[in-house]
């Protein structure tokens, strides 16, 4: 389906390009990726999110298909991939960029606080690939990337909920990797640690950590593209998070007493 490059083969070259669905892409990093391939000009773009204003925008810079729609309604859910299947033939890639955090005491958030970031984080994105991977499976080929976090891989201090939602994707991509390993659909984890987007401002904190420091949408959307092109397992963004999360899976003990120590 794809070159090294992210292209299609060169026997497809002039008759198609492969079909990328992105949520969130009205804000943020799903925005950022958008640019990302619409600057490409090796894919056709199929932009989902629930602010039609912004949604609107994004797409007449890229030159993608605006598809508004909020993907926690089950119907609505639906009604996009549907639209998206029919409009562009087929899904080849989707980005599960939509995300919300959460920040606080656990025993301080009001229940419905809790079901909206478990919604959006994790159930709505386990719904959508349901609904998309057969295409893939059935053609062959494709490609699942979804954006995790840091604080999925070690948990962070003030962000129970939002990091359990990141985690529980980082199992999830685990099982369905090891599940269509021979289908040709590959499965690619994406996970940042702090982003210069307008996520901590919504979700009701600032962001006030020394380190790591945020790092430009840009830097997640290249991993994105990245993953689309390789069909990579999983990316840190930027790069020296990996060593963390790696000392936090061989020596757990020693991760967490330095974290309740130094944050």
């Amino acid at each position: 389906m794809f070159d090294r490059f992210g292209r299609p083969h060169p026997g497809q070259a002039h008759r198609t390009r492969p079909v990328a669905l992105i949520t969130g892409a009205s804000s943020g990093i799903g925005t950022a990726v958008a640019e990302r391939l619409a600057a490409s000009g090796n894919w056709q773009l199929l932009l989902n999110g629930r602010d039609e204003r912004r949604l609107t925008q994004v797409a007449a810079r890229t030159g993608g298909m605006p598809l508004p729609a909020d993907v926690t309604d089950p119907e609505a859910r639906s009604a996009l991939v549907k639209e998206a299947q029919e409009g562009a033939g087929r899904v080849d890639a989707v980005v599960a960029g939509a995300g919300i955090g959460w920040a606080g005491q656990f025993r301080q958030m009001r229940a419905q606080d809790i079901d909206d970031v478990l919604a959006v984080n994790l159930s709505a994105v386990l719904h959508l690939v349901r609904l998309v991977v057969p295409g893939m499976v059935d053609r062959g080929r494709g490609r699942v990337v979804l954006i995790g976090s840091m604080a999925g891989s070690v948990g962070v201090r003030d962000e129970a909920v939002y990091s359990a939602t990141k985690g529980g994707l980082m199992a999830f991509a685990d099982s369905l990797r090891y599940e269509l390993g021979p289908s040709g659909v590959r499965v690619s984890m994406v996970m940042p640690g702090a982003v210069d987007t307008p996520f901590f401002g919504r979700r009701g904190a600032p962001y006030h950590r020394t380190r790591p420091r945020p790092v430009p949408a840009d830097r997640v959307a290249d991993a994105v593209c990245q993953a689309l092109r390789t069909g990579r397992a999983e990316a840190y963004v930027p790069s020296w998070l990996g060593l963390p999360a790696r000392m936090h899976g061989a020596t757990p003990g020693l991760f967490r007493s330095l974290a309740q120590r130094f944050g």
